[in-house]
């Protein structure tokens, strides 16, 4: 029994009130009282994003709290998206999207995913875009960094680790001086209580969504903060919510490794064709005497010489067979007096090279929703992320030097490339808040390929363990970063059922290559 104007209602009749109550305007989303009930009676002006894209892509701006523990401070815009659903009978909900980074910008992602879906998801969803907080048109940061500060990988020497520490604690500095304003209130969190405020404006009592890579942990994060909002969640090449973010950046290395075996044995059966040597252990040599050539002569290459943690710093490619190995040859030959290779593996076989970024990593204007963006944007906001989010990052650049040798030496390839020094080392704020621990049971569809050489195998097996409720399709033969957004995959069929049907399959499986 419950009070209500001083008069006892019956639980029978608290029951059929909360079933009216679910179905209400946005303005019940939140519990009487809380202050974020404001945010969701927002009224939205939709309006067309861009010239030259289809008039059914819509824009608008949704008001957030800057800082969650204060809503009636400050407020920041975020800039979200739609495609409607294309049958409103068959309608289900709203699907919203990221694509990763952290930093990425999403606002076009529902025109970018619309041909990647079938026409069954699009009938029942509208598609939701959206701009992270501090990304793209959603209140930008910058940091006014240099192009080799916003690069995040460094390969390891005693002769460059003071200018690495130097470099890292430059970042830092700088990103504290241009936006401390708003860098401690970049988090993976706040922006999973942001989608849910968007959520509340839409009128929507769940959300279906679809997150890559880094877009993975923040469904995740959603899934673990608002469990009872979450509907149907596909999570494409995911991070392991338990090594955030220090884990997840050596955690590379050992995938690294694999994927240069596997090379090895793939180049040495196809010797006649590339040279790389006859067996296994033959191309090793060759690649490890490239390297050691290129530390002491660089290697002439378009846009300039590489010496041999440049090339290294390309492992990632190693996932791509056909495409990495012309690149090889090339580097060996431009070695041997040859002419300059090719600065990347994609540039050496274009025709043939994998893509490694899903849609939506690129910002484009968008009509009356362009804003000025700093150069350095996904830089500063994937650094906000990484430092923010969590207190596990190592303080004393002592500690990474350490790191750096132990890992350099089990994982030769990339072992010293995640270890090294960041500019969380330096961070002036620490995290407000801990990293979230996620362990729930909230049903999520994980897609892997087997070949990723940015969240690796291992890592979605970390988030199926975190999710228990979910299960896990690894395409067997897959390459590269993302298996819907680089689709079609083997594994496209059982994304459309459960995001059609909300059943996801009986158990975890792999299925055969692309």
């Amino acid at each position: 029994m419950v009070l209500r104007d001083g008069r006892m209602i019956s639980a029978l009749t608290v029951g059929a009130l909360t079933t009216v109550m679910a179905a209400l305007t946005p303005a019940t989303a939140f519990a009487a009282g809380d202050p974020l009930q404001r945010y969701a009676q927002q009224e939205l002006r939709w309006e067309r994003c861009e010239e030259g894209r289809p008039a059914a892509f819509e824009c608008a701006k949704v008001k957030v709290p800057l800082d969650y523990a204060d809503p009636r401070g400050r407020t920041i815009d975020l800039a979200v998206s739609r495609v409607a659903a294309a049958d409103p009978k068959e309608r289900h909900g709203v699907l919203l999207m990221n694509p990763g980074g952290p930093g990425g910008p999403g606002l076009t992602m529902p025109v970018e995913m619309e041909p990647l879906l079938p026409a069954e998801v699009r009938e029942r969803f509208d598609l939701i875009g959206f701009d992270p907080r501090g990304a793209g048109r959603s209140t930008p940061v910058g940091c006014d960094l240099t192009d080799d500060e916003q690069t995040g990988l460094h390969p390891y020497s005693t002769r460059t680790f003071p200018k690495d520490v130097a470099r890292a604690r430059s970042v830092a500095d700088k990103c504290w001086a241009e936006a401390g304003d708003l860098l401690p209130h970049l988090t993976t969190r706040n922006t999973a209580r942001d989608m849910d405020v968007v959520r509340a404006v839409l009128g929507e009592r769940r959300i279906s969504y679809f997150g890559h890579s880094y877009g993975t942990y923040l469904g995740a994060v959603y899934t673990q903060m608002f469990p009872q909002r979450s509907d149907r969640f596909v999570l494409d090449s995911a991070v392991d919510p338990a090594l955030v973010w220090r884990g997840s950046f050596r955690g590379w290395a050992p995938e690294a490794e694999l994927a240069f075996t596997r090379w090895t044995e793939w180049a040495a059966a196809h010797d006649a064709v590339y040279g790389l040597g006859a067996t296994p252990a033959d191309v090793r040599r060759t690649y490890w005497e490239l390297i050691a050539r290129a530390d002491r002569t660089p290697v002439p290459a378009e846009g300039g010489a590489l010496d041999g943690g440049a090339i290294r710093s390309a492992y990632t490619d190693f996932v791509h067979l056909e495409a990495v190995t012309p690149w090889i040859v090339a580097l060996k030959a431009a070695a041997d007096g040859g002419t300059p290779a090719p600065a990347t593996a994609t540039a050496a076989t274009a025709a043939t090279a994998a893509p490694t970024a899903g849609p939506g990593a690129r910002t484009e204007a968008a009509g009356a929703f362009t804003a000025d963006i700093p150069a350095d944007n996904p830089s500063a906001v994937a650094w906000a992320v990484y430092c923010g989010d969590t207190r596990s990052w190592p303080r004393d650049p002592e500690q990474y030097r350490q790191d750096v040798v132990r890992d350099r030496a089990k994982y030769p390839l990339a072992g010293d490339l995640g270890a090294n020094i960041q500019p969380c080392a330096f961070w002036k704020s620490p995290s407000r808040e801990p990293a979230t621990v996620v362990n729930n049971d909230v049903d999520a569809l994980i897609v892997q390929n087997r070949w990723d050489p940015r969240t690796p195998l291992a890592a979605a097996q970390g988030m199926r363990r975190a999710l228990h409720g979910s299960r896990m399709i690894t395409v067997a033969g897959g390459e590269g970063h993302g298996v819907v957004v680089n689709g079609p995959s083997c594994a496209d069929a059982t994304v459309a059922r459960y995001l059609t049907t909300g059943r996801l399959p009986a158990k975890d499986a792999t299925c055969g290559g692309r």
